[in-house]
């Protein structure tokens, strides 16, 4: 452990991450300036994360030019970690996601940086489904972490 940065996921992220989560997908652009796309993320293990890219949008450009991605996750109980590896695609489309089209890709973890505060409360990154969709967008949303879980490479 360098500072607050570990080379593999501490079991606090892991155990957050496990049935997945919201987060940003970092990427820096051919121009040099950062960009962030909202994604869903799971964890399969202390080393390996998976989560979705948009098809054909920067940020798949982006890591597909580089191989390099970050994930800023966000959850309750000051869980606050920046997340840094190499990423490939394991899977064109996560189909329960249709009709949005979603790539899945995994990342190799390089590091995890605790970003949270001593003493200081964050909230969670988190979204809200209109109330007339919610109930079908959350079963969607679990049945997307499942297939990024069960997904064979």
């Amino acid at each position: 452990m360098i500072g607050n940065i570990t080379p593999d996921l501490p079991e606090r992220l892991v155990s957050f991450l496990r049935p997945g989560a919201p987060g940003l997908l970092l990427t820096c652009g051919a121009d040099g300036y950062p960009s962030s796309a909202y994604t869903w993320v799971m964890v399969l293990d202390a080393k390996r994360l998976r989560f979705g890219v948009d098809l054909g949008g920067s940020a798949m450009g982006n890591i597909e030019r580089s191989t390099q991605a970050s994930l800023q996750v966000i959850g309750a109980g000051n869980v606050v970690f920046l997340i840094k590896g190499r990423a490939r695609k394991i899977s064109e489309r996560i189909a329960a996601a249709a009709p949005a089209n979603i790539a899945l890709y995994e990342m190799e973890v390089f590091g995890a940086k605790d970003q949270s505060w001593p003493g200081v409360a964050t909230t969670a990154l988190t979204y809200e489904w209109p109330a007339e969709s919610r109930a079908a967008m959350l079963r969607m949303e679990q049945a997307v972490y499942q297939e990024m879980r069960e997904a064979c490479i």
